[in-house]
């Protein structure tokens, strides 16, 4: 009996032990993938295979190099781990590249200049760094102005991407005459042509591969060389976007305005039929809510200029009007806190009215625009109202 009861206790045990076996190994079927199998990791492998020969402007990248493919590698990943950054770069590229291309084929330049844009703002016309760049090219002032951008406090062309684009294409053009070489040239535009210069003199290199620069500069023409190789092939890295997808390339008319007074941007998207966000929009390089005095050339939505200037002329003069009738005289005592509780308006609504900041000294006799309903026009002052220059008063 003890005999029969150990031998199939032993049976018992076998089936146990060879069900834990079974069980375990699918358990670590399931956790380690065989190489035929996908997996994050893989898809990731697959994709730092990157086709050679690689060149950027026709200038070859010495992929044969470990420390090459390691710094290539290491932007390539970055990018694919952020792949809603990635996804906007598809995107907007369908709205702005073709402008770019024909600027670029009309100065006879190489094509893949155009993936700078995507390195310095990834094509945001409001982009600004640390460093002061701005703009859908990142120009810093200096360098903005010298390439004949308007940078003042009411207008900044480096957000003008036309403007912009024209000036950057200037900037690389002048660069390349100076190093001979557009990966040199791409390089200074990151960093400056000065350092860069002085960098070439010191280490006695002028292969951009061959230099030790800052992190920023060693890291840039990678970052360009990411842009082209994944928007060169979208699909190949997972993006399959249809062309209902991608953001439409830009469509607007042009107009011209001339003042000798700053006109609110809400008369010219009255004029043009359609709303103020519309006209700053289109219009990014307009800093304010006011388009200052002068001749200026303005984008307005695409069939809305017939018939613009008729309904610019009319709202001009129905502003010119009320302007008029909103003149406060400030008193003694006045301060913008107490004039906007007075008048039952923001005291940001009166700086933006008057082109004032918070810190504005008030002195009496000076004169503020307010369009308010809580007050009526009383010409009490007889200079004011000899000057044709009634004072608000309360009711």
């Amino acid at each position: 009996m003890r005999e029969t009861f150990l031998h199939y206790l032993h049976i018992i045990t076998a089936v146990v032990f060879s069900s834990f076996i079974i069980i375990s190994f699918s358990a670590g079927a399931q956790e380690f993938p065989t190489k035929t199998e996908s997996s994050v990791g893989q898809t990731l492998i697959n994709a730092l295979k990157v086709e050679k020969p690689l060149a950027f402007c026709g200038e070859m990248v010495p992929l044969n190099e470990e420390e090459i493919r390691e710094r290539l590698d290491r932007e390539l990943l970055y990018a694919l781990d952020n792949s809603d950054a990635v996804i906007l770069w598809l995107k907007r590229a369908n709205r702005y590249f073709t402008h770019i291309e024909k600027v670029l084929k009309k100065h006879s330049l190489p094509d893949d200049l155009k993936y700078i844009a995507i390195a310095e703002s990834a094509l945001k016309p409001l982009a600004t760094s640390n460093k002061g760049a701005v703009g859908y090219w990142q120009f810093i002032e200096g360098t903005g102005t010298r390439y004949g951008m308007a940078i003042d406090p009411d207008i900044d062309e480096r957000r003008n991407f036309f403007r912009s684009t024209e000036a950057a294409v200037a900037y690389l053009k002048d660069l390349y005459a100076i190093f001979g070489s557009w990966t040199l040239a791409a390089a200074a535009y990151n960093m400056g042509e000065e350092g860069l210069k002085a960098e070439i003199l010191v280490q006695k290199v002028n292969n951009y591969y061959r230099l030790y620069l800052p992190q920023e500069t060693q890291r840039y023409i990678f970052r360009i060389l990411t842009a082209k190789i994944i928007m060169s092939n979208p699909r190949k890295y997972g993006y399959f976007l249809s062309p209902e997808d991608l953001y439409h390339p830009l469509q607007f008319d042009q107009i011209e305005i001339s003042t000798n007074q700053p006109v609110p941007i809400y008369i010219v998207a009255a004029a043009a039929k359609t709303y103020f966000k519309m006209i700053k929009d289109i219009n990014p390089h307009f800093k304010n809510y006011y388009i200052p005095a002068g001749k200026h050339q303005i984008l307005i939505p695409k069939g809305s200029a017939a018939g613009f200037a008729e309904r610019y002329d009319t709202l001009m003069q129905q502003w010119s009007a009320e302007k008029k009738e909103s003149v406060y005289i400030i008193k003694k005592g006045d301060n913008l806190s107490s004039i906007s509780a007075r008048f039952n308006v923001p005291v940001k609504a009166i700086m933006i009215w008057n082109g004032i900041n918070a810190n504005k000294k008030l002195a009496p006799g000076d004169k503020l625009i307010i369009y308010s309903k809580y007050f009526k026009i009383r010409n009490t002052n007889s200079q004011d109202s000899a000057a044709g220059n009634p004072t608000l008063q309360l009711p």
